[in-house]
């Protein structure tokens, strides 16, 4: 396990404190859930941009791909 220093804004260390003493867990293993749990939801986002930014990459060939098609088609239509 690796220490760090963190600095929290007064209102969410009071919170967490708050809600630690309910939940009747440490702060210490509170933190790394949070962390956890952010960190799953940034890598969700991440994967969601790249498969946007990879659709559309994918639709451009597809549109590429059928213009090609269709050059065949009209000049198999001409002969």
């Amino acid at each position: 396990m690796k220490t760090i220093s963190l600095e929290l804004e007064d209102m969410i260390f009071e919170d967490t404190v708050k809600i630690t003493a309910s939940l009747q867990v440490d702060r210490n293993r509170y933190m790394n859930d949070a962390v956890r749990l952010y960190n799953s939801y940034q890598k969700r986002q991440l994967l969601k941009r790249k498969l946007q930014r990879d659709s559309l990459l994918g639709q451009a060939e597809s549109m590429a791909i059928l213009e090609e098609f269709e050059k065949l088609t009209d000049d198999h239509l001409a002969i």
